[in-house]
């Protein structure tokens, strides 16, 4: 049974289909979601966000929200309700890998913004696309 899964940002549908595996990361650590799965809300994590289907995998970057898998008339659906998402063959890898060490050079330590946009490169400038 597969899952009907949907990626949307305040901005954009990024993502919609059926897929037999959805791989998330939340903020307590990775999940997979299949057909059948229990109801659950899970914060997401800055991380990617895999789906499996027709024999491939779609990579998508997710900078938090939340996944909201529900069943209901033996169909399982799962919303991605990101902050923002961007589909791995979107992202300029070796921006990401300038502005990684543009901000580890200028960083503190101080400031929760600037930990979370070093969290973002870091997941985009490690992304083998």
């Amino acid at each position: 049974m597969p899952v009907d899964v949907h990626v949307v940002t305040p901005e954009r549908e990024v993502w919609s289909g059926e897929t037999p595996l959805l791989i998330a990361r939340g903020v307590d650590g990775e999940l997979g979601i299949m057909g059948g799965h229990m109801p659950i809300l899970v914060q997401l994590a800055v991380g990617p966000l895999r789906i499996t289907h027709d024999g491939t995998e779609d990579v998508i970057v997710v900078d938090g929200g939340f996944l909201h898998v529900a069943t209901e008339d033996g169909v399982t659906r799962a919303d991605v309700l990101a902050t923002d998402a961007v589909p791995a063959a979107e992202v300029d890898v070796d921006a990401s890998k300038r502005a990684l060490e543009e901000l580890r050079a200028t960083d503190d330590g101080t400031d929760p913004e600037v930990a979370l946009a070093i969290e973002r490169a870091a997941v985009r400038a490690g992304l083998k696309v």
